[in-house]
């Protein structure tokens, strides 16, 4: 199991917009020399953020904006966002557990439960980060880096 890409990417998104919107208009191409990736997945992308109301996205000159405060913006609504998992559900169970065999005509059972209490505990881990978070590692990241290639020059 594995959460797709689209979380990663836009957090990666946000965190572009945050550094580069006062210099720079944020394009899907401009995102996507970014990322490494086709302009076209940026695109899906954005557009799944601007209908969760995370972004807004001006045609023309414009670009892509983050559309709330990034503390009130969590992983969990990223995550939402971008549909990282089918039909809401995280786990998807096998199809069709041999009803003949006492194990497969007992796994829901055992597991269901189960899979709930771990999908509700990453959920609960995904609101407690905020785009906040995000946005503050990155230009402690990004400082660093200058003041290292300062001091590299320096030397």
């Amino acid at each position: 199991m594995q959460i797709s890409s689209r979380f990663t990417i836009a957090v990666h998104i946000f965190s572009c917009i945050d550094t580069f919107e006062k210099d720079t208009k944020i394009t899907s191409d401009f995102l996507a020399e970014s990322v490494n990736v086709n302009p076209v997945i940026i695109r899906k992308i954005l557009s799944q953020l601007r209908n969760a109301g995370l972004v807004h996205v001006q045609r023309g000159s414009g670009g892509a904006s983050i559309a709330k405060d990034p503390k009130d913006i969590t992983f969990l609504d990223i995550y939402h966002a971008v549909d990282c998992i089918e039909n809401g559900e995280l786990f998807h169970f096998h199809e069709n557990p041999n009803p003949q065999c006492p194990v497969g005509r007992n796994i829901h059972h055992i597991l269901d439960n189960k899979l709930i209490q771990v999908q509700k505990a990453l959920e609960n881990e995904l609101k407690s980060i905020t785009l906040a978070d995000i946005i503050k590692d990155t230009q402690y990241y990004i400082q660093n880096e200058k003041e290292e290639n300062v001091s590299e020059y320096n030397e």
